[in-house]
């Protein structure tokens, strides 16, 4: 059995020697893992780099086995993502979210989303916010999505403000106001497409959505949140004050 086609680099670990195991998200395949042998060598390092997109060939004698992969480098963004650390820290919060995912589960709309995020780095002014949408769209692909379309004591669509913590519906503003201190922050550009976000609501959209990342997805399989991603919400939390 093989297939081909291009993927973004998630993870890498040392294997033998010489070569190593990479896991690489693909639009069509989901998230593969493979040996890559001579992984470890001065050719191939530089290409599997988290972040990286590569022309991934997978090959296995079953399609239940480990497979090999052999890699070619389509688009090289590791190298100008690390020389930043705002860059880096969310470099890996993507790449380590997105090991969430099920093993060779396809899951197209978090894969475009990833590219399209990934590829939109070069604006610290624009990917951040990116960041905030791309976690809800992971909870929502893995069945754990936020309603957000209208309050849930009132009905109504208008002045959304909260988030329940338990039940992950919108709040009204003046439905949430007596309990506020109980409630999550909704920023809006997280119910709005388009306009600017300033770095104190994108901090509040990743407390948002790192709440129900805590408790949907990391805490009932023994994680935490990256380390990566608390570096983020600290300096937005700092630039928004």
């Amino acid at each position: 059995m093989h297939w081909s086609e291009e993927g973004i680099v998630l993870a890498v670990r040392r294997h033998g020697e010489t070569s190593a195991i990479a896991e690489i998200l693909t639009r069509g395949h989901g998230r593969s893992l493979g040996l890559i042998k001579g992984g470890r060598s001065r050719a191939l390092r530089p290409i599997l780099q988290a972040g990286n997109s590569v022309i991934a060939t997978w090959r296995a004698r079953l399609e239940d086995q480990l497979g090999v992969f052999t890699v070619e480098l389509a688009s090289a963004r590791a190298a100008w993502l690390m020389e930043d650390p705002f860059k880096l820290a969310g470099l890996g919060t993507v790449t380590s979210l997105a090991l969430l995912l099920a093993e060779r589960e396809p899951h197209p709309r978090i894969y475009d989303a990833t590219l399209f995020l990934l590829d939109a780095m070069d604006d610290d002014d624009v990917w951040p916010a990116l960041l905030a949408r791309w976690e809800l769209g992971l909870l929502d692909e893995l069945g754990f999505g936020l309603d957000l379309r209208s309050c849930a004591a009132t009905g109504s669509n208008q002045a959304l403000a909260y988030v329940s913590p338990r039940s992950g519906r919108a709040v009204s503003l003046a439905a949430g106001e007596p309990y506020q201190d109980r409630l999550l922050r909704l920023p809006a550009f997280l119910t709005q497409t388009g306009g600017h976000a300033e770095a104190s609501d994108v901090a509040d959209g990743l407390r948002l959505t790192g709440h129900f990342l805590e408790r949907h997805l990391l805490r009932p399989r023994g994680m935490s949140a990256p380390g990566s991603r608390d570096i983020l919400v600290e300096r937005l939390s700092r630039n928004g004050q």
